[in-house]
């Protein structure tokens, strides 16, 4: 029996997008404007203005008055500003797709809303207001929101086609500093009233250097029900041979909801990406699929290379259907952590 609650696909239409913009100067220092920067450009590829095509609206998400007045100037710049509304709210940081709430359909079909309990990624970084950021998001949205305070977890631990199956990672979900005690039934039957679960693909471990403790959105998406893309490694530097490795065998093994066997395709990742002499999760499935458009991060800032991940792009342009693709820079907000996906959270069409 199917659960009354239920997160569409990625790709189902969208009313809008929720996306955070940078505030603390005091977190991001020197890579503040240039992260402001690829924020804007992210938010251009998302409106992409074309005859006859009309981007989802976007909901900026800032915090304070100087943020807020930088937003304003930046959504001055932008071909359409009427469709980028601004809500000044305490956020800690900008990665709603795991602060924020997860828009659902409910059993009647109408918008609502489930939230997790948020630790900071484990405890790693506890910000103000990050726990209380679901709340403010739905009552903006005007949908019901449900909370699961006995499960700690996040959006971008959570891939879903739409169709009741999921992907995640024990490495995230099943670890001590955020479920201790919980098995996989324990937390699939959370997922299962949350948002819909009916089958659940456990992955092992993330990317190295992933301060999530193993996102799924940086690992594998679908792009279509049955249909499932993930990474191969790059170069011989790359971190993440064997963990990419299993990933695939994994998803080659598995059968989703329906019974089918996934249709697995892989993309080349980034390889080696480095800060500080450390390796970091870049990665080209922190892409967002928008009403109109899809937007992969690249990493051209630190990865120096003259077309950086275009045969990836080329491989997701193929796959996913969508007018238009946009590869776009996501350097300076992986000093933050994370990349486009994890700084945004879709709202289905009501």
């Amino acid at each position: 029996m199917l659960s009354s609650r239920r997160q569409p696909a990625e790709w189902a239409p969208h009313d809008a997008v929720w996306i955070g913009w940078p505030s603390a100067a005091d977190l991001w220092e020197d890579d503040l404007g240039p992260a402001r920067a690829e924020v804007e450009d992210f938010i251009r590829a998302i409106l992409f203005p074309a005859e006859g095509v009309t981007g989802e609206p976007v909901r900026l998400v800032a915090r304070g008055p100087d943020a807020v007045a930088a937003a304003e100037i930046m959504r001055g710049h932008l071909p359409d500003p009427s469709r980028v509304t601004i809500h000044d709210l305490p956020i800690g940081d900008i990665w709603l797709r795991d602060t924020g709430p997860v828009f659902i359909k409910d059993d009647t079909g109408a918008p609502a809303a489930s939230a997790f309990r948020f630790n900071g990624w484990g405890g790693k970084y506890e910000l103000p207001e990050d726990d209380r950021i679901a709340e403010m998001i739905a009552e903006r949205a005007n949908v019901r929101l449900r909370r699961f305070d006995d499960f700690i977890g996040e959006g971008g631990a959570l891939e879903t086609d739409g169709e009741g199956t999921f992907i995640t990672t024990r490495q995230c979900l099943l670890n001590n500093n955020r479920n201790p005690g919980m098995g996989e039934k324990d937390v699939e039957a959370v997922l299962k009233a949350s948002l819909g679960a009916e089958k659940v693909i456990w992955l092992d471990e993330g990317l190295a250097g992933d301060h999530t403790d193993g996102h799924v959105d940086n690992l594998a998406r679908f792009v279509a029900p049955g249909k499932v893309v993930c990474m191969r490694p790059t170069g011989d530097g790359d971190p993440n041979v064997e963990i990419l490795a299993a990933i695939e065998k994994t998803l080659n093994a598995a059968t989703d909801a329906a019974g089918r066997k996934f249709d697995v395709i892989t993309v080349p990742s980034p390889g080696r990406v480095e800060q500080d002499g450390e390796p970091v999760a870049a990665s080209h499935m922190n892409f967002y699929i928008a009403n109109h458009s899809v937007i992969m991060p690249i990493y051209e800032n630190l990865t120096g290379e003259a077309t950086p991940g275009q045969e990836a792009a080329d491989i997701l342009k193929r796959l996913i259907d969508r007018p238009y693709f946009c590869a776009v820079d996501s350097s300076h907000i992986l000093t933050g952590g994370g990349s486009f996906h994890c700084i945004s959270q879709q709202e289905p069409v009501a």
